[in-house]
């Protein structure tokens, strides 16, 4: 019953634009299909962004449908990577389900990031008070990007840019009167 319940409430909210994907599975389907047709197409995170106007993660975000698609650029992906279909552009427009299998940790790649934040999250943290006061970075009104550099070695390097919005802790005020 319950179970019933939750897929035509789902069913539901799909008119309201999220997701008609229903778990973790359907998800996985989803993206192996965009990243299939982005193979095909031949081009790079890099270069599929560039013709979008976008960042490369945010880019790729899309067809990891860890974001959501808008119009403008849904336009300009149609022409830049055509295997896409329709339903593939209505689903990557509408509000994803933003999971990941738990296993992701477990990739090198991704783990050093866990570990970078890990091992300097206070630092980061302390650094951004002195700037900026007591608040958070925001991770919504957010850009990410990753670029190549070389060393005075001549060593490859990887650039990661974070770049997101301050916000401020506010003194909650009691507007309501109550107390």
């Amino acid at each position: 019953m319950l179970r019933r319940s939750l897929t035509s409430l789902s069913r539901g909210l799909s008119t309201y634009c999220f997701t008609t994907l229903q778990d973790l599975t359907q998800k996985q389907n989803f993206v192996r299909r965009l990243l299939s047709v982005k193979e095909a197409s031949g081009l790079t995170f890099d270069e599929i962004a560039s013709r979008l106007g976008v960042t490369n993660i945010y880019c790729a975000q899309l067809f990891y449908n860890q974001a959501q698609l808008k119009e403008e650029t849904a336009k300009k992906l149609r022409r830049v990577v055509p295997g896409l279909s329709d339903s593939d552009l209505e689903e990557m427009g509408r509000v994803p389900l933003r999971c990941y299998p738990a296993e992701v940790l477990q990739d090198p790649t991704i783990y050093r990031f866990y570990e970078v934040i890990t091992h300097y999250g206070m630092s980061l943290k302390a650094v951004i008070s002195e700037k900026f006061g007591d608040g958070i970075m925001s991770a919504i009104d957010f850009n990410i990007a990753v670029d190549a550099a070389k060393d005075e070695n001549g060593n490859n390097r990887v650039v990661v840019t974070l770049n997101g919005k301050f916000l401020p802790h506010t003194e909650h005020k009691d507007h309501l009167g109550k107390a």
